[in-house]
């Protein structure tokens, strides 16, 4: 494994999934080409290449992640030693807008589906507890 000081580059879908943003490599190449990952203020493209100190921004559903790049792994790394890797930036208003969305969908309904069961009332009891 390399260290975080060592300035060797890495494809930018690659060290995404080897810091653990995506789940799979394919899933980092998709978002890459959908758009969702910027390098700067510019789109990147699966393929660039990522160096120590570069700031990115990544958008997951509702969330705009940004982190700074440390170095670049070998191969995918471990939860614990992510840090090695990246910094967070993100403020906790974006983790918020994901923790609020999942409320939300919750408690919504579906438009015609009438009134809430026993059980869907008792659930809806238990978040606000």
């Amino acid at each position: 494994m390399t260290s975080p000081e060592d300035e060797s580059l890495a494809r930018l879908d690659k060290w995404l999934w080897a810091v653990r943003i995506f789940k799979t490599r394919p899933l980092a190449t998709e978002a890459c080409r959908a758009g969702d990952v910027a390098i700067g203020d510019l789109v990147a493209k699966p393929s660039r290449s990522v160096r120590g100190g570069e700031v990115l921004s990544v958008r997951q559903g509702v969330v705009v992640r940004t982190l700074r790049v440390v170095g670049s792994p070998r191969s995918r790394v471990g939860a614990a030693l992510v840090p090695e890797y990246c910094v967070e930036l993100t403020p906790p208003e974006e983790f918020a807008k994901a923790r609020e969305m999942r409320v939300q969908q919750l408690l919504g309904r579906a438009a015609g589906a009438g009134r809430p069961t026993k059980r869907d009332r008792r659930v809806q009891d238990r978040l606000f507890e």
